[in-house]
């Protein structure tokens, strides 16, 4: 990755900081050559204070740290994408952002941070762990599982039952993740293929 820190006096680039969950833009830092090379390494956010005229983690004090997730820098060469994890709030204030704005996935979003999880179960495979017993009985058996909570969300739906509806579609959503996963696809693939279908 080729970065231009030279096209300021002081050697420094601005910094997005970018949750890598929901997106949100967290806070703007400035990085120098070596507060770069620092975040790269430590795998933690690390600025260069104008203030302080030193390197900072953020984080530091307050515990608050921006796991980095990846790094880009923009056409130009001198700005940079930090995607990270935040652990806790990211403004000094308590604020989730800096802009005040509230760091919190919708619930659709979800549905990416559980195939993910699946994806971990299927990597580990972790003793005790439900997802890993299906997951070693193989297709046959996760697809039979499917089949079921069908047609339980069915019975729910044809018995306007909508707690049980909602409840036995969320088992349904579940155990198709953990086919598509068995079977090296992801829920993202359903996604595509549905507004493939809608652009059509």
């Amino acid at each position: 990755m080729e970065i231009d820190f030279s096209k300021t006096a002081d050697g420094l680039v601005p910094a997005i900081i970018q949750d890598s969950n929901t997106n949100k833009v967290l806070m703007l830092g400035y990085m120098n050559a070596e507060a770069f090379d620092k975040t790269l390494k430590e795998g933690r956010v690390t600025f260069y204070s104008r203030s302080r005229k030193k390197l900072w983690t953020k984080g530091e004090e307050s515990g608050n740290f921006l796991e980095v997730v990846s790094a880009a820098v923009d056409c130009d060469k001198d700005t940079l994408l930090i995607k990270a994890k935040p652990q806790g709030p990211t403004c000094h204030t308590g604020a989730d952002t800096c802009w005040n704005e509230a760091n919190s996935p919708d619930d659709i979003s979800f549905l990416k941070e559980l195939q993910d999880f699946i994806d971990k179960r299927k990597a580990e495979m972790p003793e005790k762990s439900y997802t890993t017993s299906l997951f070693l009985e193989g297709t046959r058996k996760i697809a039979q599982k499917v089949g079921e909570e069908a047609v339980e969300t069915i019975i729910g739906a044809m018995a306007n039952d909508d707690e049980n509806f909602i409840y036995e579609g969320a088992d349904l959503l579940y155990h198709l993740i953990v086919l598509l996963t068995h079977k090296g696809y992801r829920i993202e693939d359903l996604a595509r293929e549905l507004k493939r279908r809608h652009k059509g």
